[in-house]
């Protein structure tokens, strides 16, 4: 028997989940928790699924096993708080939270239950993170010096859409959130090819002048008024980062999350539309862009299909360029939906393997506040005027809960 496992939410991001996780070989079923009735109906009809329910508590007290979040994203940390009272796995879209404490409070609920937590960060699957990981582990970088990522992502580029479509007449209220609570895009790029931890942040934001009034003392949960920020973070080996949590700005680019890195014996470098690699030698320069490039891969799915703007339709239905490792991936993935330069695939597989073996996922709960806390502490150096903070360390995983190695097997082989 296979895992049964809730999806909640019926958004724009859920939908390109649900046929993963009904693929999977170690899935049995998938239930749906949604309050919009017409959007829940829409979704049970388009998915053929069997039980769905109005609230996520009655979802929690129903026998699935985990819990698949997609739920507006300043309600990740309740949510998982929930689920994992309740007894359930929890795999929860970025970011894992809002707040220091419920980092906390979501490990403690880890370690007390021994269940597995999973954040869906897609930029650890992104081309140019893969890349950088093969080559840190190889030597190639050297000894890590400098490293720059941005999330470069105007609120004109369907972010008015999907804050409407989730947030209801209420929606300016949940789109101000401040650009470095919503982090892990940027962090994850960096940290999860070195290792490190951030330990200290200065962070400078941009005072927002639009007419849309969106980030504006008492217009949002957080009264929040800078649309972009940018931090400076030393890490724990010695290196420095640069990261831009852009939400006004005039690009275009094809790739709204990119990176490059400096290492003692070898650079990557990544910008609009391309990307490559040098080292001390003069002359040295290979171009990656086609090696990093993910194809087009549109996939219909009826009824439910909504007017994207263009950057997020590439970014919901781009599938997989040369260095991603397919061979790990289910034959039953095969033909079906992908997204975020090719990671929707592999974050699925990642949860579902961790459940069959007990083991944990490449983005398990340590590894996720790793990549929240350094922009919860940005914020605040922001309101500081620039003031140099401490970032908390939340430690490591227990030395007795192994990690999983994903292209060790491929489900249903």
């Amino acid at each position: 028997m296979g895992f049964k496992i809730g999806v909640v939410g019926a958004g724009q991001f859920s939908k390109c989940f649900i046929p993963l996780l009904q693929a999977h070989p170690f899935v049995e079923e998938v239930a749906l928790a949604e309050v919009v009735t017409s959007r829940r109906e829409a979704f049970v009809q388009a998915f053929r699924i069997a039980r769905s329910y109005a609230s996520l508590e009655e979802l929690l007290a129903s026998d699935v096993d985990a819990v698949a979040i997609f739920t507006q994203r300043h309600l990740h940390g309740p949510h998982t708080l929930q689920a994992l009272r309740a007894g359930k796995h929890v795999y929860c879209a970025v970011p894992m939270a809002q707040s220091l404490d419920d980092i906390e409070q979501i490990m403690n609920e880890v370690v007390r239950t021994g269940l597995i937590y999973m954040t869906g960060e897609t930029s650890y699957y992104y081309p140019s993170t893969i890349l950088c990981r093969d080559k840190f582990k190889a030597g190639a970088f050297g000894d890590f010096v400098y490293g720059e990522a941005q999330y470069m992502h105007d609120m004109s580029h369907g972010f008015y859409d999907a804050f409407k479509y989730s947030g209801g007449d209420d929606w300016k209220k949940v789109a101000g959130i401040p650009p470095m609570y919503y982090p892990t895009h940027s962090v994850s790029m960096l940290l999860s090819v070195t290792g490190a931890k951030a330990t200290k942040v200065a962070c400078l934001g941009y005072t927002d002048k639009h007419e849309d009034g969106i980030f504006r003392q008492g217009a949002n949960l957080w009264d929040n008024v800078f649309s972009n920020q940018t931090a400076l973070v030393s890490t724990s080996d010695g290196g420095s980062l640069r990261l831009n949590e852009f939400r006004r700005v005039g690009w275009g680019g094809p790739n709204s999350v990119y990176m490059s890195m400096y290492g003692t014996e070898g650079s990557f470098e990544e910008h609009a539309g391309g990307a490559a690699w040098t080292s001390k030698t003069w002359g040295d320069v290979v171009d990656l862009t086609g090696d990093l490039s993910c194809q087009d891969a549109y996939v219909e799915l009826k009824d439910l299909e909504q007017d994207l703007h263009p950057t997020l339709k590439n970014d919901f239905h781009s599938t997989f360029a040369i260095v991603h490792p397919q061979h790990r991936l289910p034959l039953s993935f095969q033909g079906l939906p992908n997204g975020h330069f090719g990671s929707h695939q592999f974050l699925v597989d990642d949860f579902v393997k961790a459940l069959h073996t007990n083991l944990l996922p490449p983005n398990h709960v340590w590894n996720a506040a790793k990549y929240l806390a350094p922009g919860l502490i940005a914020h605040e150096s922001c309101l500081r005027g620039g003031e140099m903070l401490a970032i908390p360390d939340f430690g490591d995983a227990p030395s007795h809960w192994n990690l999983l190695d994903p292209d060790a097997f491929r489900a249903g082989d």
